[in-house]
């Protein structure tokens, strides 16, 4: 099944790398450099899943979540990536974490998950 995927990262390469692989996976990603750009693109797109970057250069990669999935709704799937553990506010509100560099055997899972 294809899905909607939003990749929320300030590094430019890596999620426009990302984006690549995923849509070899025959998904449909949108890219975001910015929280801002993650909420614009959300409002105009329903995405199944958001892989957020937990530093971004605008605001904390929670703030961009919280905001994507508003309370009481389960879409879409949230995902934080980071190249740190997950904090305790961070578990509080993604469903999954990934650490960079990301396991792609791992992120399958969770894609499948989605499906």
């Amino acid at each position: 099944m294809s899905l909607n995927v939003l990749i929320v990262d300030d590094n430019e390469a890596a999620a426009d790398l990302l984006g690549e692989l995923l849509q070899l996976q025959d998904h449909h990603p949108r890219c975001a450099y910015t929280g801002q750009q993650a909420l614009d693109a959300a409002a105009s797109t329903d995405f199944d899943i958001a892989l957020v970057d937990l530093t971004l250069p605008d605001m904390p990669g929670t703030d961009v979540a919280q905001r994507l999935r508003p309370s009481g709704k389960d879409t879409p799937l949230l995902v934080a990536v980071s190249g740190h553990a997950p904090s305790d506010a961070s578990r509080a509100v993604f469903d999954h974490h990934l650490q960079k560099p990301i396991d792609f055997e791992a992120l399958d899972r969770i894609l499948s998950q989605a499906a």
